[in-house]
């Protein structure tokens, strides 16, 4: 019997995972790549290609290593916990030559056309027309189809909202287009947007220019990458044992108790950051260095710009800044699935409805998934992986959709509580949860790591399981596509945490024994605790 003919689009962190998937399940996947090698956002170009988003050099991810990794696949126990853009490609490189991905993906062939066969509605088969480099063009018949274009598509660039921009006599353009600082030394900036990237473009500028001005229609609450004791903030906060404690308060008290941890660290209203939105209302910035650069007067926060004369930015409380030599759109990005028809996967105002945001729900056959296009509160490579894991599953009969009742009915669902819960904002569309999320899928495929089992059999094991940082290998530990090597990476993910670190020996007192990685994940949820009683004795809370 063939195997499965799958087309997945697009060989970035998605369109790995999911030819590796394919192949687990024992299909055979073939991927179309538009540009010239792997990794689709992560790979630095100085000249980026139309249509793809593009990073700057200093770019260091906001998820740690051990909860951004595939599954099965530990980052080096060595490589640093946050990783610069070169590493993350490195790490993907490893993966790719590891499981022989590279044969399987056609470099420099665009997607034009993805269309249902004239017996879809029994075969399930699309008709992909694709074009190569050299202009020759070719039609081919798949069983399904993986969809990897991600949602860094087409830069937002809305210049209409900026009156007299066109009469700005310096240089203006979208983040995408910043790569390093180096030409604005001496120079006046303003960056508009407060989300990764503008915080990020605003501190790297204000070491090099002599002004930043950092302009935010909304403000926005700052986390920090180091957590508590220097603990990487993702793998304290993307916890069971905690996630559970924390779902326990009142949504108004636990963003009270968020934005109180958030305000010690430094005064969000004093530094004209804190937004009329609660913590827990919007997708947040990360950004270790932000307050220091505003404190050290190189970066000033702004309101949103009112309206350019010549070189003067004049903004919404009245205040001119003259003699503005840059400006940066840092506004974020639109997607969209030009080679799909509208009525595949309609996408309306940046939003697109899907069952648990992979499947379209109107098509008479499961063959057709959309893969990393959320936005999640956590590492986006696992949630890939367990989208493809489960899809791969459906297109083989082995896992069911439910009615398209159901699903329409799951879909509102989220779209309610999205908008209950998130400010309005282009970029509030595909939000999610990590750990819900990545249960929610991990039931779906059997891979959902059972508790009381692991209590019962392997009490260590449960124990980090449930008071560790949920790292991916947690779904690896029992189910379809178990891995052998799950319990120990979990049970050695503090080790590869700590071995970048020792890079100088330090004196230790002889009564302090080495903590076990039990011991320091209990003692991070205590510090959770305790902090949340405190709180709850003083606001008389207690019952």
């Amino acid at each position: 019997i063939m195997a499965k003919r799958v087309a997945v689009i697009g060989g970035g962190t998605s369109g790995l995972a999911c030819i590796k998937c394919c192949l687990d399940e024992g299909l055979e996947p073939v991927c179309f790549e538009t540009s010239d090698d792997i990794g689709g956002l992560w790979r630095f170009k100085e000249n980026p290609d139309p249509d793809r988003a593009s990073i700057y050099h200093s770019l260091i991810i906001n998820t740690s290593k051990e909860m951004m990794c595939f599954s099965d696949f530990p980052i080096p126990a060595h490589f640093p916990n946050y990783m610069h853009n070169s590493l993350i490609m490195d790490y993907f490189r490893m993966y790719a030559d590891h499981f022989q991905l590279k044969q399987h993906i056609h470099f420099q062939t665009k997607v034009l056309h993805v269309k249902p066969r004239p017996d879809f509605s029994h075969s399930g088969q699309w008709d992909v027309e694709t074009e190569s480099k050299d202009g020759r063009r070719e039609k081919q018949v798949f069983d399904a189809v993986m969809v990897c274009t991600g949602h860094h598509c087409h830069p937002h660039l809305p210049l209409q909202d900026f009156p007299g921009i066109n009469t700005f006599k310096g240089k203006f353009f979208h983040s995408r287009d910043y790569k390093n600082p180096e030409e604005w030394r001496g120079k006046r900036a303003v960056v508009i947007g407060i989300g990764n990237s503008g915080g990020d473009i605003a501190v790297e500028l204000s070491r090099m220019a002599k002004q930043v001005y950092l302009s935010t229609r909304k403000g926005s609450w700052i986390l920090n990458r180091v957590g508590y004791k220097g603990v990487p903030f993702d793998m304290m906060f993307n916890n069971r044992g905690l996630m559970s404690f924390l779902g326990c308060l009142p949504p108004g008290f636990l963003n009270k108790l968020g934005e109180k941890q958030l305000n010690k660290r430094f005064d969000h209203k004093l530094y004209g950051l804190q937004p009329a939105h609660r913590v827990f209302s919007q997708h947040p910035m990360v950004n270790d260095d932000l307050p220091n650069r505003i404190l050290s007067g190189t970066v000033s926060v702004k309101p949103n710009v009112q309206e350019f004369r010549g070189s003067s930015v004049v903004f919404e409380d009245g205040t001119v800044e003259n003699d503005i030599d840059l400006v940066v759109f840092a506004t974020g990005y639109t997607f969209s699935f030009p080679f799909l028809s509208s009525h595949v996967i309609p996408v309306s105002k940046n939003k697109v409805s899907l069952y648990k945001y992979v499947y379209p729900p109107g098509l008479e056959q499961p063959t057709l998934a959309v893969i990393g296009l959320i936005q999640p509160l956590g590492a986006i490579m696992p949630i890939s992986e367990m989208q493809a894991r489960w899809a791969t599953r459906v297109f083989k009969g082995l896992c069911k959709l439910p009615p398209m009742s159901a699903m329409m009915k799951d879909i509102k669902a989220k779209e309610e509580a999205m908008g209950q819960r998130y400010v309005a904002a282009q970029r509030h569309t595909i939000q999610v949860d990590y750990i819900p999320y990545m249960d929610e899928l991990a039931k779906q495929v059997g891979v959902r790591p059972s508790i009381l089992k692991l209590l019962l059999t392997d009490p260590r094991l449960a124990l980090n399981v449930i008071f560790g940082p949920c790292t991916p290998y947690q779904f690896r530990l029992h189910g379809p596509g178990q891995w052998e090597g799950a319990r120990q990476a979990i049970l050695t993910q503090w080790d590869r945490v700590n071995e970048p670190l020792r890079t100088r020996c330090t004196p230790e007192p002889q009564s302090q024994r080495s903590s076990h990685s039990l011991i320091f994940s209990c003692e991070i949820l205590s510090f959770y605790k305790f902090a949340v009683l405190k709180l709850i004795f003083r606001l008389g809370l207690y019952v």
